[in-house]
C-alpha cells in the first residue's frame, strides 16, 4: 500500500510539473511559429532611376574682389584746401578736378620766374645777333644761353609745383566717402578720398598645387556672393602665378569679372567655381540617396520589390547631385529616402509623392 501511494504521489507531482513548465514552452513554440508565419509590412520609400547626364567638372574656391584700378587719393604737398569739387559717391572721369589747394604764393613766384626767363631769352636772342657780327665772344654767348635755360628750368619746376596744388582723378571711377572741407590744412600722404574703378573687377583666389594642370588662362569662372542670393557672375582667368607658395603649397590665380551694374565692390568675399576639363557624362543621384559611412558609401537599389544594399564609389558633387563612378548602372532603381529603415531583403513600397531635391544649380529661396 505504501508503494502504491508513493507511485500515485509521484505521478501527480510529475503531472503538476508538466503543466507548470510544459504549457509556457508550448505557448512559446506556438508563438514563434505564428511570428515566423507573419509577414512584415513593406517599408515606404521614394525612388529614382539612375540616369547618365552631362557633367562639367568644377574646381571650387573662395576669393576676394579688388579693383582693377583703385587708389587712395593723396596730396604730394602741404597746403590749405581752397575748394572741394567732389562729392561722396560721385562717378568721375580721368582728369576731373577733385580738390583745389591754395597756390597764391606759388603762382606769384611763378610769374616772377617767367619774367626772369623772358628777360634771359631776350638777352640770349640779342647776343646771338651780336655774335653773328663778332661783337661778343663765344664764351659770352654760351653763358647767356645757360642763364636762359636755367631760367626756363626754374619756370618748369615752379609750374609743376603749382600743378600739384590741383588734385585730379588719375583714372575714371567711383569716389568713396568725402570728409574734406575747405580751409583744412593737409599734409603729404594724407588720404583725401578713395577712388575705385568698379567695371571690371579682379578676383584673387588660391588653389592647391594638384590643380595646377587643370587651370589655364581664359578658363571660365562663376562667382556667387551672399550679398545677392540666387545670383551668379561670370568671368575669365587672366593670370596664374608662376610659383607655388612653399608654406601652403597653393598658387594664386587672378580672374577678370565684368561688373557693368556696379553691384560687386572691391574687398567683397566671393565663392567661385572654375570650369575644369571637358564636359563628361556621369551617372548621377541626389546626395540624399547616398549613405556615407567610415567603411564606404552605400545605396539601396530595388529588385523585385526587395531592397539590396550595394557599395558605390562617388565623385564630384554639384548642387544637390553627386556623380557615381562605380557600383550602379544606368536604369537601376535607387532609394532616395527611407533607407535608414531598410536592410538587405526588406520589402519596399514606392511612394514618390515627396522627393528629395535633385537640382544641379539650386537657388536660395528668400522668405
Amino acid at each position: 500500500m505504501m508503494m502504491k501511494r508513493m507511485l500515485i504521489m509521484l505521478g501527480v507531482l510529475g503531472l503538476i510539473l508538466a503543466v507548470v513548465f510544459g504549457v509556457p514552452i508550448y505557448q512559446g513554440m506556438m508563438m514563434g511559429k505564428a511570428m515566423m508565419a507573419m509577414k512584415f509590412p513593406p517599408t515606404v520609400v521614394s525612388t529614382i532611376k539612375v540616369q547618365v547626364i552631362p557633367w562639367q567638372q568644377h574646381i571650387k574656391a573662395v576669393g576676394s574682389l579688388r579693383a582693377k584700378n583703385g587708389v587712395d587719393v593723396t596730396s604730394e604737398v602741404s597746403a590749405t584746401v581752397s575748394e572741394v569739387r567732389m562729392r561722396s559717391g560721385d562717378e568721375v572721369k580721368q582728369g576731373d578736378i577733385l580738390v583745389l589747394l591754395n597756390a597764391d604764393t606759388e603762382k606769384a613766384f611763378l610769374r616772377s620766374l617767367e619774367i626772369a626767363a623772358a628777360l634771359a631769352q631776350s638777352v640770349f636772342d640779342r647776343d646771338k645777333k651780336q655774335f653773328d657780327v663778332q661783337a661778343i665772344s663765344r664764351a659770352q654767348l654760351d653763358s647767356d644761353e645757360a642763364s636762359f635755360k636755367t631760367a626756363r628750368a626754374l619756370v618748369d619746376q615752379q609750374t609743376a609745383l603749382v600743378d600739384k596744388k590741383t588734385i585730379r582723378a588719375p583714372f575714371a571711377g567711383k569716389l568713396g566717402i568725402v570728409r574734406l572741407n575747405a580751409g583744412e590744412f593737409i599734409t603729404p600722404g594724407e588720404m583725401l578720398v578713395t577712388l575705385q574703378s568698379l567695371d571690371p573687377l579682379l578676383v584673387d583666389f588660391n588653389l592647391p598645387q594638384q590643380e595646377l594642370s587643370r587651370i589655364s588662362v581664359d578658363q571660365s569662372v562663376v562667382l556667387t556672393a551672399d550679398t545677392y542670393p540666387g545670383r551668379s557672375f561670370s568671368g575669365k582667368i587672366t593670370a596664374i602665378s608662376p610659383k607655388v607658395e612653399s608654406d601652403s603649397r597653393n598658387f594664386q590665380v587672378e580672374a577678370l569679372v565684368p561688373n557693368p551694374d556696379h553691384q560687386l565692390v572691391p574687398g567683397m568675399f566671393v565663392a567661385l567655381e572654375v570650369e575644369a576639363g571637358n564636359e563628361e557624362n556621369h551617372l548621377t543621384l541626389p546626395q540624399a540617396a547616398v549613405t556615407f559611412n567610415p567603411y564606404g558609401q552605400t545605396v539601396f537599389i530595388i529588385e523585385n520589390n526587395l531592397a539590396k544594399q550595394v557599395f558605390i564609389e562617388t565623385g564630384e558633387t554639384r548642387g544637390d547631385q553627386i556623380a557615381v563612378l562605380k557600383g550602379i548602372k544606368e536604369g537601376d532603381l535607387v532609394v532616395t529616402s527611407g533607407q535608414l529603415k531598410l536592410h538587405n531583403g526588406s520589402p519596399v513600397e514606392e511612394d514618390n509623392t515627396v522627393m528629395p531635391k535633385n537640382d544641379q544649380d539650386p537657388k536660395v529661396q528668400e522668405q
